[in-house]
């Protein structure tokens, strides 16, 4: 079977993740989106028996939804965690869970490090009983663009190129069109933008290297950064994203997606020509045929 492109080293992701919390994981991100989690499950008025959280690093979404689920597994990737009460420790791009034996799948940003994130959605489609739910969050859209964008001015400036310092983010429209293929229905995408400020830019890398984010891609450069390259990137990066007291801005996109897995009792579009009432009649306007022109008034 043909394999996909490697766009990250996981084994170094995971060497990263360990790191963060021998640093003290930064959870600042993690535990507003966990928080987010549990409100919008809140307002599906429904009890979900049997849950999966995946791979999400730590106890935060534990915490947010304990006594609003009954069993929760936590499926946490090798490294992500140390004994933190996760029930089975797995790559997401291998869920050992049996097919139809979810009614409720959450993740919060750890899907953006998937190689294969349409394989890992439709593994997680078949975990789900018929009517179960899948919501998750993930880092993406215009995330770090700030970053992004100093380093390849720097890089250009100064070594007359750019080599991959900040990972490709998915876009939520081609979240939605994923999360039909893998056969969900209902699919709901959107964002939330959130705008961190920091004191320099070394303080936004510190802070990714405590959430063991910091470059994991397969094409990143080898070599160790050079310090011109470090210092004009933050000039490049102060002057461009700084506000008026001198604090730069970082950008983060928690793109947001869920669906359904298909059941008789979810709402289904109209067939093409069931509708019983015209829209002529309904707008109190005269129904004008396609070979019949409108006059000027």
């Amino acid at each position: 079977m043909a394999q996909g492109p490697v766009i990250f080293d996981r084994v170094l992701l995971r060497r990263r993740r360990g790191r963060a919390l021998a640093l003290g994981a930064a959870t600042f991100l993690l535990d507003r989106v966990a928080g987010e989690l549990a409100e919008r499950l809140a307002t599906v008025l429904r009890r979900f028996e049997m849950a999966a959280e995946l791979g999400t690093s730590g106890q935060a979404v534990r915490r947010a939804l304990a006594g609003s689920v009954g069993t929760l597994v936590a499926v946490a990737e090798p490294g992500a965690t140390n004994a933190d009460g996760a029930s089975v420790i797995a790559d997401l791009e291998a869920l050992p869970l049996r097919d139809g034996s979810l009614d409720l799948a959450v993740s919060a940003l750890a899907l953006q490090f998937v190689n294969d994130l349409p394989g890992t959605l439709a593994q997680v489609r078949r975990t789900l009983k018929p009517d179960g739910l899948f919501l998750a969050a993930l880092v993406g859209g215009n995330s770090l663009t700030e970053l992004r964008e100093a380093f390849a001015a720097a890089e250009a400036e100064i070594e007359g190129g750019a080599s991959p310092r900040v990972a490709p983010f998915v876009e939520v429209r081609e979240l939605g069109t994923l999360l039909q293929r893998a056969g969900f229905a209902l699919p709901v995408t959107d964002v939330d933008r959130i705008i961190v400020r920091y004191g320099s830019p070394l303080a936004l890398m510190h802070d990714l290297r405590k959430m063991g984010a910091s470059n994991a891609l397969t094409e990143r450069q080898r070599s160790p950064l050079r310090r011109a390259t470090l210092r004009r990137m933050l000039q490049i990066y102060g002057e461009r994203f700084a506000d008026a007291d001198g604090r730069v801005r970082a950008t983060f996109d928690i793109v947001w997606l869920s669906g359904w897995a298909p059941h008789e009792s979810q709402q289904r579009p109209l067939a093409p020509g069931s509708a019983k009432t015209r829209l002529a009649d309904a707008l109190g306007t005269r129904e004008v045929s396609a070979g019949e022109k409108t006059r000027p008034g």
